[in-house]
């Protein structure tokens, strides 16, 4: 199995795993976490596909949803015994920003042939499941923390996609993307990495402009 195809498994995966924690965490029911798994799994992945307009990667290859489903399932008899379960889903969700910012790049890459576009996919698609799992289980969402999220899946597409131009091995290449997102995610967690925030003044209220 190509380790970019195998990347695209364990990402999804993995962030299905984290979709069910969250769930864990809200006390949700089994249809819960089925449901939270799935969107997180293979949402970012379905965005990427309906922009690049291909077959939806779930539609076509019919194993992505029975390993969501397994995932939630595994989680929902088991997830009582983590003693931290958002510390794990944080580091979970990580891992699938590894794994989701190589395969993203290197689908968009594959498709339209464009470096940017490359880079672009595989943000999305290694963020948005993220997001839309924040959103649903109402949790703080993950782009309004302080630590770097977003610019991880930026490094890990774009090393991927430079060492492709540079023609090395798809496997040298998604292994570096992969450690490239994975170590400035993780970095981000365990140090506190982050951006300078924006210090001026906030904007004014509507009712306040004249």
């Amino acid at each position: 199995m190509p380790l970019v195809t195998l990347l695209d498994y364990a990402g999804v995966a993995v962030f299905a795993a984290t979709g069910a924690l969250a769930a864990s965490r809200k006390q949700l029911d089994i249809i819960g976490f089925l449901f939270l798994a799935a969107v997180t799994g293979i949402g970012g992945g379905t965005l990427r596909d309906v922009i690049l307009g291909v077959p939806v990667f779930w539609v076509s290859n019919r194993a992505y949803v029975p390993i969501c489903a397994v995932v939630a399932v595994v989680v929902f008899f088991g997830a009582h015994r983590v003693e931290s379960r958002y510390k794990l889903l944080l580091w979970l969700d990580a891992v699938g920003i590894a794994a989701f910012s190589v395969m993203g790049a290197a689908k968009g890459l594959a498709i339209t042939g464009s470096p940017i576009i490359a880079v672009v996919m595989g943000m999305l698609t290694a963020t948005f499941g993220g997001i839309l799992r924040d959103m649903l289980a109402g949790e703080p969402s993950v782009l309004l923390k302080p630590e770097i999220y977003v610019s991880a899946a930026l490094a890990g597409a774009a090393l991927y996609t430079l060492g492709d131009l540079a023609g090395l091995p798809a496997p040298v290449s998604a292994l570096i993307g992969f450690a490239a997102a994975f170590i400035v995610r993780g970095g981000a967690l365990r140090f506190g990495w982050s951006f300078p925030a924006y210090k001026s003044r906030p904007g004014r209220k509507p009712e306040d402009i004249p």
